[in-house]
């Protein structure tokens, strides 16, 4: 909605254009009248729609055509002003301001106009039967308001009618000529109709319908007037209630009487509570609300959020099998404009025969907001998150983490949601990691017809607790350039255990990227059940992982009938949450040891400083 509003008054001379924005000000008629007043501002507190109004007034007598244009385009309406005891000024509405107004506008937005015939004390009759053929053949033209300057009739409702003009506009909800809702606004509120739907019957209960007027107006409806709402809407629409419950057809036919009796005002303030603008998208403001994201952090859904997107799936499975299939998805997908979530996703979750699973649905909500908390913003606004959960925004769903060097210096990670990167040649094995992590073995993994996903994201349990971790597959041919990115909570290295040539790959991109940082590394080597290939000269996998303290080289592979094994993940997530375990685990001998001697010395020091105590106190 607009912040401010700006009227502009044109008309023939001496129609009482200055008149009117005196008596409104003054809340007098003017003895004496200047050719032209000059702007005003009416503060936000006092307009019935609490925005600041500048009424701005012209005069053909002091003003050149190019000003007069000027002052149109600036103006978010316009007053066409004319002497109701004077004919020929209502035929110059129509051979002259109109065309003045929207003449270069034929394709694009017009600006509202509101008729004003002024000096009706002079006319007992009304000159509405005049005006009505160029309110017909101008759509721009919202309404027509007869006044009296000099009796101050009706001026405050002429300012109102213009600033309601601008505010709730009626040319982007309604055709006239058809009688029927604009395709946009129809496509709006049916979005707005299917999240109110709770219960996905396509109608609207009256326990649905009291949740939607409170939602909109701030209170429900009385027993009386619901009932009275839906006596109107069977009397003139077939189907429009069924089973004593309001269809999509019946809540279209609502809003287009609303529109059709001038109160076009309930029916954007229905659509501005579901986040839209004036041109009947959802605004900016409210698909990306500001959330601060400081570098170093990272994101995710919290238990709000959670609670919600699980509402969301259980609300579209209608067939309580615990899974979405596919024609359940396309209807949790009906709110969006575009499926949110690309082709690739189910090869990014767990799935169960095909469908998607809670488990798998929660994991897909967490790789966006961890990878895109922007995209997730997005998704929870179609979804009506701020209305539905009564929030002011949808960033009340995301939990910002604390800093990644935080995390480093207290040794472990307080974050849910962990990033691990998978580096290494082509070939070894990297998408069947991958697909290894969601349970798919190496014969599922090849009947995959697309290109596999870069992401792949399951839960592992962590000394007890539920972490997601996300797998990340980096593409070889960037992986020695400086332009690699290679932050993440963990880095797993891996090699072909049949090629030697893809360890030394690893070794590279670790001394690179990896040697001198904080960030976790480990050694996998893939294709296990192969046997090794011949060794090049230098150090062995597990000699160049013990001589930089790194743990030994973790065997895997993905053949064989059965699931692959899980080990691999918990372990990536177990050094990702405690990174000093890295080190830890590899010298337990050498720490214990030490320990050993140190307890060692500490006695023999004990005994010696005894004895020399002894010694001092018979020398005395």
């Amino acid at each position: 909605m607009k912040r401010d509003v700006r009227i502009l008054l044109l008309g023939e001379a001496q129609v009482g254009k200055t008149s009117l924005i005196m008596s409104l000000v003054g809340e007098e008629f003017p003895e004496e009248v200047p050719p032209r007043a000059e702007e005003i501002t009416i503060p936000a507190d006092v307009t019935p729609e609490k925005v600041p109004t500048h009424i701005v007034d012209s005069s053909e007598a002091e003003q050149t055509v190019e000003e007069l244009q000027d002052e149109i385009h600036k103006a978010n309406v316009v007053c066409v002003v004319y002497d109701v005891s004077e004919e020929a000024t209502i035929e110059k509405i129509r051979t002259k301001w109109i065309p003045l107004v929207n003449g270069g506008t034929e394709k694009g937005p017009r600006v509202p106009i509101i008729l004003v015939g002024n000096k009706s004390d002079l006319r007992p009759g009304s000159s509405m039967e005049a005006v009505l053929p160029i309110m017909s053949q101008f759509p721009e033209i919202e309404t027509c308001v007869e006044c009296s300057a000099k009796n101050l009739r009706n001026i405050s409702e002429l300012f109102y009618y213009a600033q309601k003009a601008v505010l709730h506009p009626t040319a982007p909800l309604y055709d006239p000529e058809t009688k029927q809702l604009k395709p946009e606004c129809t496509q709006a509120l049916t979005r707005i109709f299917r999240l109110s739907d709770q219960d996905l019957d396509q109608a609207l209960s009256d326990e649905e319908l009291n949740a939607f007027q409170k939602s909109c107006f701030g209170h429900p409806l009385a027993p009386q007037a619901l009932e009275d709402v839906k006596m109107v809407v069977r009397k003139n629409v077939a189907g429009g209630v069924r089973d004593d419950r309001l269809t999509l057809d019946g809540f279209l036919f609502l809003n287009t009487l609303f529109i059709q009796r001038g109160r076009h005002e309930t029916t954007w303030t229905i659509l501005r509570r579901f986040g839209y603008g004036d041109t009947l998208e959802l605004s900016t403001d409210y698909l990306f609300p500001p959330l601060h994201v400081p570098p170093g952090c990272s994101t995710e859904l919290n238990h709000f959020g959670y609670q919600f997107v699980q509402r969301v799936f259980e609300k579209h499975d209608q067939d309580h099998d615990g899974t979405l299939s596919l024609a359940e998805l396309q209807d949790l997908f009906s709110v969006f404009p575009a499926p949110p979530w690309g082709p690739q996703f189910l090869q990014e979750v767990r799935t169960e025969a095909g469908r998607l699973s809670l488990h798998g649905y929660l994991c897909q909500w967490t790789l966006v907001t961890y990878l895109d908390v922007r995209r997730c913003l997005e998704h929870l606004g179609y979804l009506g998150y701020p209305i539905l959960c009564k929030q002011d925004s949808q960033a009340h769903a995301i939990t910002v983490t604390r800093e990644k060097r935080l995390d480093q210096e207290k040794g472990q990670t307080q974050r849910n949601v962990l990033l691990c990167k998978v580096v290494g040649a082509r070939g070894v094995g990297k998408s069947a990691f991958l697909q290894a992590f969601l349970g798919r073995g190496l014969g599922e993994t090849r009947e995959l017809h697309k290109v596999p996903a870069v992401y792949a994201i399951n839960t592992v349990q962590v000394n007890g607790q539920e972490k997601y971790l996300i797998l990340c597959e980096v593409d070889a041919g960037s992986l020695l350039s400086t332009a690699f990115d290679a932050t993440c909570d963990v880095a797993c290295l891996m090699f072909d255990g049949t090629d030697p040539q893809s360890f030394a790959l690893c070794t590279s991109v670790y001394k690179r990227h990896y040697m001198d940082g904080q960030i976790p590394c480990l050694f996998v080597s893939s294709k296990a059940d192969l046997p090794e290939g011949v060794s090049l000269p230098g150090l062995s996998p597990a000699e160049f992982c013990r001589r930089h303290r790194l743990p030994t080289p973790t065997p895997f592979s993905c053949a064989g009938p059965g699931e692959p094994s899980t080990a691999v993940f918990t372990r990536l997530a177990t050094i990702a949450t405690f990174p000093y375990l890295v080190h830890g685990e590899l010298h337990t001998t050498s720490f214990w040891l030490r320990v050993t001697l140190g307890a060692v010395g500490a006695a023999v020091a004990a005994v010696l400083s005894f004895s020399l105590y002894r010694v001092l106190v018979k020398s005395r």
